[in-house]
This record gives C-alpha cells, structure tokens and sequence, in this order.
C-alpha cells in the first residue's frame, strides 16, 4: 500500500476541516440581531456543519459583528491570537469593512484586515441571513480549494500586523 503525499493529506484535511466549523462571535452591538435567525431552525446554519461556540480555544473562525472601536480591538487580537490553526476571520457588515455609518470616528477601526487578517467580508449593514449563508459556503470553497490562509498571511506578516496594532493601541 502506498504512502499518501503531504499534498494528498492537506487536501483530505480540508475536505473534512470545512464540513464541521465551530464559530465564535464577537458582537459589538451591531450585527446582534441579525446573526441569530442564521441559527434558527428557518435558515440553520448547522446543516451546512456550522456550530456557534463559546471559547475561543475550540472555535475555528472568528466573526466580528458591527463596528470596532480602539479599546475593543486588543480584546479581538487576543481572541484571534487564542484560537489554535488553522483560523478564519470573517468582518460582517460595512463597520468591518470601512467603518460603516461611524466612517469618521477617531475611535472606530476602519480596516480590520490591517491588524489581523480577515478571510471574508459579509457587506451590508446589516447582512441578511441569506447572506450570512452565502459567506459561509464560500468560506467552505475557500478552505475546500487551501485559498482560507488567513492565519498564515499573519505569521508571514506578524511584523506588519503587529505595527498596525501598536500604532494604534500604544
């Protein structure tokens, strides 16, 4: 019997790693309302192999939900630098992206990418289920097909990630 390749393994791996993703959600006040019809028995998310969870020790991707202002951003790096590899990062809704209708806000982080990097964007303000569901097949295409390297683009720019971040939090 031959042995399977390295190559052959990391894409059995990722076949099997995005049928069963665990997400944890850090909410900052917008995006509350909009997420949890997602987990209902209408839309449920878990038929596609996504689960809510709690700690971000066992979580695998990361949706940040609403605007990030500068005292929240240290707690969502910590909560990203927590979360074992392979990791996602998913911005939902415009203030994750831009910012949003608190674009001119000294106080709002207006790129998140810039401090850690996200694999997926979810526009709108706010995303409708239909939407949330969307982002999260691709996400699975994303991991599926070894193009969800987030978490690797970090620890090949930890110096630019971590610049960004001091600049910002001192």
């Amino acid at each position: 019997m031959e042995r399977m390749t390295e190559e052959q393994v990391k894409t059995i791996a990722n076949m099997l790693r995005k049928r069963s993703l665990w997400m944890i959600h850090y909410c900052t006040g917008c995006g509350a309302m909009e997420l949890p019809p997602t987990m209902t028995s209408r839309y449920d998310m878990e038929r596609f192999g996504l689960a809510p969870y709690v700690t971000s020790r066992q979580a695998d991707i990361l949706l940040i939900t609403g605007y990030l202002n500068v005292k929240t951003l240290r707690r969502v790096i910590t909560v990203y630098e927590q979360m074992l590899d392979p990791k996602y990062v998913i911005g939902f809704g415009s203030c994750a992206l831009n910012g949003g209708v608190y674009w001119d806000s000294y106080a709002v982080i207006k790129q998140l990418d810039r401090y850690i990097p996200a694999d997926l964007y979810i526009a709108g303000c706010m995303p409708r289920p239909e939407a949330i569901i969307s982002a999260f097949r691709h996400l699975m295409e994303l991991i599926d097909s070894g193009k969800a390297d987030g978490y690797k683009r970090y620890k090949r720019n930890l110096a630019y990630y971590k610049e960004n971040q001091r600049k910002v939090l001192g």
